[in-house]
């Protein structure tokens, strides 16, 4: 395309319009660790979007900015949100917060911990409370056999424990 059919303006704003992340329709359930982590994400893109500020001719710090930008206005309506949910240790079934071990039907052992969307990681064995695998497991008791529906296939899990912290 010719430079005369370009304005000046469209170039130097490529790249800053971003959408914004979508928010859950789901109450916004929280641990406290939870909580700690979206009060950090916070603070680190402050951190960020002020470094960022102070060198913002470059058009790749432009676009860093906007992104940081668009990931605070996010992390702070999920603080402003959080319903902090402390699980009763004392509870006999799974509820959010609940650390449950299970064992799967060819005898392999596993361990998930119940918690907010925000706070989900598959890699820490983390899920998220409107996740199928929580769906299964809430409201069930140790010794209980809980059928998980998944798209790569359906596997029956049994309780094995459930702890609190």
């Amino acid at each position: 395309m010719s430079r005369g059919f370009v304005k000046e303006d469209d170039l130097e704003h490529a790249g800053t319009d971003q959408p914004e992340r979508p928010i859950s329709l789901h109450p916004n359930y929280v641990t406290a660790s939870g909580y700690a982590q979206l009060q950090a994400q916070a603070e680190q893109l402050d951190s960020d979007r002020l470094r960022l500020a102070a060198s913002k001719e470059d058009s790749a710090v432009q676009q860093q900015l906007v992104r940081v930008n668009r990931n605070l206005r996010y992390i702070a309506s999920r603080l402003e949100t959080a319903m902090v949910t402390k699980p009763d240790k004392s509870a006999l079934h799974v509820l959010f917060g609940a650390t449950v071990e299970v064992e799967d039907a060819e005898g392999n052992l596993h361990q998930f911990t119940i918690v907010g969307e925000d706070e989900a990681d598959i890699q820490a064995n983390k899920v998220s409370w409107i996740s199928p695998l929580a769906k299964a497991l809430i409201g069930h008791k140790v010794d209980d056999e809980v059928l998980w529906l998944r798209p790569a296939g359906n596997i029956t899990l049994i309780i094995l424990a459930i702890h609190y912290q």
